[in-house]
């Protein structure tokens, strides 16, 4: 069993399921760095790892302005518009 936590402050915790991985990897990867320091560096050792282990994969970069605010709404609509999947970075 997976038990998944959420750091927002629920007085109630939410139950929500995982959603079911793919067989393959394949399409566009939208990286998305949160502003937290190092992020960046967690994204690009991930870039490398996928275009090693899924050649096909292509990826694409974005960034919030802060780590302070939620992702901008334009932004959401360009990931959606551009990819398949997304990976947030959470580094410090």
């Amino acid at each position: 069993m997976v038990q998944i936590l959420d750091p927002t402050d629920e007085r109630v915790p939410v139950k929500r399921q995982l959603t079911p991985r793919p067989e393959s990897l394949h399409g566009t990867v939208a990286l998305l760095d949160i502003s937290k320091p190092r992020g960046d560096v967690f994204l690009d050792r991930l870039e490398e790892l996928l275009h090693e282990r899924a050649p096909g994969i292509e990826t694409r970069r974005y960034m919030k302005p802060t780590v302070a605010k939620p992702v901008p709404e334009d932004t959401k609509q360009e990931i959606l518009e551009e990819a398949d999947f997304v990976i947030e970075a959470l580094a410090d």
